[in-house]
Formats: C-alpha cells, sequence, structure tokens
C-alpha cells in the first residue's frame, strides 16, 4: 500500500511510504483484534522475526511475559479511545534477547485501528539499571564505612583512655634524662590529640547521619598543623621533610574534619610508601588556577603504575603496595570527601618517581 499525497502548489507527489520504511523506530498500525496490520521494517529488524511471523501471531506473543498484564490493560484503555504517550514495555525477541520499548499510540476508533511508534530504549534501560546498581552497592558501602567507623572509634576509646591514666601516673620529677621527658611529652600529646580526633569523628559521625555535611571557612596552615601534631613522632622517626606553601591562598570553603582527614591520609601514605633508605620529601601547596581553587600534593615515594592501577586507585580496599599497614580506606576516604562536596582528585604518578594529587574545589 502506497501513501500518497500531491501539494497543488509545488506540483510534487510525496511518498509517505519512504519515510515509513527507513525510520529506525517502530512504525506500526495494530488492529483492535490483537494483530499487527502494517509494520516498518524496523519491526522486523529488531524483533529478528520475518513480516509473515509478525503477522501471524498476535501481537502479545511477542511482549515479555512479566510485562503482559500491563500491557493487555493499557492496550484496552487505548482501545477506549485514550491516546497512548510514552508506555514503556519489554519485547522478546526470537533469539531470546529482551528489549525496551517506549510507545506513542493513537487510536482511531471508526477504523478499528491503532496507530504507533516506537522508540528502542534499551541502551537507556541498561545505563539506568547500571546506575541503580552503583548507586545500591555505594550506599552498602556507605553503610558498611559508618558501622566500622563507629565500631573502631568504640574500640578505640578505652586503650586511649587508659593510656592517658598511665602518663597522670607517671612522677616526672622523677626523671632527669631530658630526651626521656621529651619522649613521654611527645606521647602524651600525640595520645590527647588522638582523643580529640576520636572525639571529633564521632560527633561528625552523629551529624552527617542526620543533617547535611557543614562546609565553612577553613584555614589550611591551621588544619594542617593539627595533623602535623598528631603525627609528630612518625614525621620525626621517618625524617620525612615537609614543603608547605599556601601563599595563593589559605583559607578555603570546605569541611573542616574532612580537610584534616585530607591531609592525614595522604601525609601517612606519603610516608608509609616512601623509598627504602630514603627520606619522604613532601610537598603541599595552594594554586589558583584559572580562577579555581587547587590543593596540590606530592611526594618523592614508590608510586603507582597508572596504566594498570588508575581505574582503581580511589576504590574501597584497593591495595597496591606490599606494605603491611595497607588497608585500601584512605584514598577511597580522600576521593569522597572531595567528590562530596562538589570537588575533584587527579593524580599523576610513575613507579619509583613519587605522585601528584591535584584537588580542585568547588568552592
Amino acid at each position: 500500500m502506497t501513501i500518497k499525497k500531491r501539494n497543488p502548489d509545488s506540483g510534487h507527489t510525496y511518498h509517505f511510504d519512504n519515510f515509513f520504511n527507513i525510520s529506525a523506530d517502530f512504525i506500526c498500525i495494530a488492529g483492535f483484534d490483537g494483530y499487527f496490520k502494517r509494520i516498518n521494517p524496523a519491526v522486523s529488524k529488531l524483533l529478528e522475526y520475518s513480516d509473515e511471523e509478525l503477522y501471524a501471531h498476535p501481537i502479545s506473543s511477542f511482549v515479555y511475559a512479566p510485562d503482559l498484564k500491563i500491557t493487555i490493560e493499557t492496550r484496552e484503555q487505548v482501545y477506549k479511545n485514550k491516546p497512548l504517550l510514552n508506555f514503556e514495555n519489554r519485547y522478546l525477541t526470537k533469539s531470546g534477547a529482551i528489549v525496551w520499548l517506549s510507545w506513542t499510540s493513537m487510536p482511531v476508533e471508526d477504523e478499528k485501528l491503532v496507530y504507533a511508534i516506537a522508540k528502542n530504549i534499551t541502551h537507556k534501560k541498561r545505563v539506568e539499571e547500571e546506575r541503580n546498581l552503583l548507586l545500591t552497592n555505594l550506599t552498602q558501602i556507605n553503610k558498611e564505612l559508618t558501622v566500622l567507623s563507629h565500631k573502631t572509634s568504640h574500640d578505640l576509646k578505652s586503650p586511649i583512655n587508659n593510656m592517658l591514666s598511665v602518663f597522670s601516673l607517671i612522677d616526672i620529677s622523677k626523671i632527669n634524662d631530658p630526651e626521656t621527658l621529651e619522649l613521654i611529652n611527645i606521647l602524651k600529646l600525640t595520645s590527647e590529640n588522638l582523643k580529640q580526633t576520636l572525639n571529633d569523628s564521632i560527633d561528625e559521625l552523629v551529624k552527617n547521619e542526620n543533617v547535611h555535611t557543614q562546609i565553612e571557612e577553613v584555614n589550611l596552615n591551621e588544619s594542617l598543623n593539627e595533623v602535623l601534631g598528631s603525627i609528630n613522632s612518625l614525621i620525626r622517626d621517618s625524617k620525612a621533610i615537609i614543603n608547605i606553601d599556601f601563599t595563593e591562598f589559605e583559607n578555603i570553603t570546605f569541611n573542616r574534619a574532612y580537610i584534616k582527614s585530607i591531609f592525614l591520609n595522604l601525609l601517612t601514605n606519603s610516608i608509609k610508601y616512601s623509598k627504602p633508605h630514603l627520606a619522604p620529601i613532601i610537598s603541599v601547596q595552594s594554586k589558583k588556577v584559572n580562577g579555581v581553587n587547587q590543593l596540590i600534593f606530592s611526594d618523592n615515594g614508590l608510586g603507582f603504575d597508572l596504566d594498570k592501577v588508575k581505574d582503581k586507585i580511589f576504590g574501597l580496599y584497593e591495595k597496591f603496595h606490599s606494605n603491611i599497614d595497607s588497608n585500601g580506606i584512605g584514598l577511597y576516604l580522600v576521593y569522597n570527601h572531595i567528590t562530596s562536596l562538589g570537588g575533584r582528585i587527579a593524580v599523576e604518578s610513575k613507579i619509583n618517581e613519587g605522585a601528584t594529587f591535584t584537588i580542585s574545589f568547588k568552592y
């Protein structure tokens, strides 16, 4: 059947069959009896049936079984002269594949026919499914991390309090060796800082479970100095050299606990994964690039083979070195602290040539 319409002004004849035949979308005419009356080539191409097979069987026989009930109910509404817009259902191809279609249908009651167009949205649905799966997994991971954080915080409270109790029992007036006194003071200060950090973490956990993450103006020097004080003995033992340059900007709008966690994890990683028999050299600096505030963190450590690990480097429980203290959580936390507040983090690294992390802030 060829449909032609003459334009009296131009004298040309338009062959609407051409549009019908070359369309990538489904175009079909169906009867109120539930059978195809006419289909374009896109229908048989996607469903993998011949035209004869498609005409010979009820349309419902090609519908994916779980969607059959809603399809029949919706079709009955169309037969009652109710146009259908963007109705989605699944069909089963001859080879057994499932395809998603989005239908727009218009009934013509006098002719007992339904004129319909459908788009293949299978790819869109797969992307949505993958996204939902990722969100589900991320939600589960965040729940597990929250539980782990609460458990870790709870388990650490007692030993830290015991350590501080021991320091209160030590009579430093009986200690004459200056080096021993200095070590005791460092241990006491470290324990106190650890207790404060632990209490801050617990408070942050509680707040994060109830409200959105608080952002405020944070001084980078003050936050970094707090972290340096808490790991003073680690820095001293490793002989780490830390170069700090916040001249381009010193304040950032961010979450205070997050920035300290970022400093802590990146610093301890640089020390933990330094080259054997070589003092770690760590650089922390602020930069403004095209109006964006950036924090550049680099070291001279073992580095990464980015060709192998670039897709995993910020993953949970991912480990790239055999260090016994590795737990695969630090960089995951750093990444989530930054991205949860709209920022970005990039890494450049080569084996035995250190690593550079570039953090770009949203604000």
